[in-house]
């Protein structure tokens, strides 16, 4: 995953930054800010995974690849707080 698209998912997620301090930058964002920028990056890598077996659905005759495309894309994270 590029350095825009991290930037990108943490503005989705609500993390504003880098905020000035005293000693260089600092990310500043709440626990529940994390968790949906952690969600958001989990999301981002199943579809990408998901892409690569919808890649070889040329090649099985199956459908397998189609199975596990879908099976990728249905798992979800939780994120306790």
């Amino acid at each position: 995953m590029d350095k825009e698209t991290l930037i990108r998912l943490a503005n989705e997620a609500g993390i504003k930054g880098p905020a000035p301090a005293r000693a260089g930058f600092k990310m500043y964002a709440s626990p529940d800010r994390l968790r949906r920028f952690a969600a958001l990056i989990a999301a981002a890598e199943r579809e990408a995974c998901a892409k690569i077996c919808d890649d070889y659905q040329h090649a099985d005759p199956l459908g397998v690849s189609i199975e596990c495309a879908s099976a990728i894309r249905a798992r979800d994270i939780h994120i306790s707080s």
